[in-house]
């Protein structure tokens, strides 16, 4: 089956189910990529370190959030 019979299919359902197909398919996107997550908290601990060690500068908060 074709994605343009499904959505058409889709189309056809009552608005109640077809609030939980949308539901369904919007969570199966947001799930969890351990892999990027590995990626990201390597990143994060290299900067920490890099940080530490006072080879990268840190920003206050006030400087980020105030207005331009």
């Amino acid at each position: 089956m074709s994605t343009k019979e499904i959505l058409e299919k889709a189309l056809q359902l009552k608005p109640e189910e077809r609030f939980t197909i949308i539901e369904s398919l919007i969570k199966s996107l947001d799930e969890p990529d351990k892999e990027l997550d590995e990626i990201w908290a390597e990143e994060a601990e290299k900067r920490l370190k890099a940080y530490r060690e006072g080879r990268l500068e840190g920003i206050d908060i006030d400087e980020i959030f105030k207005d331009e």
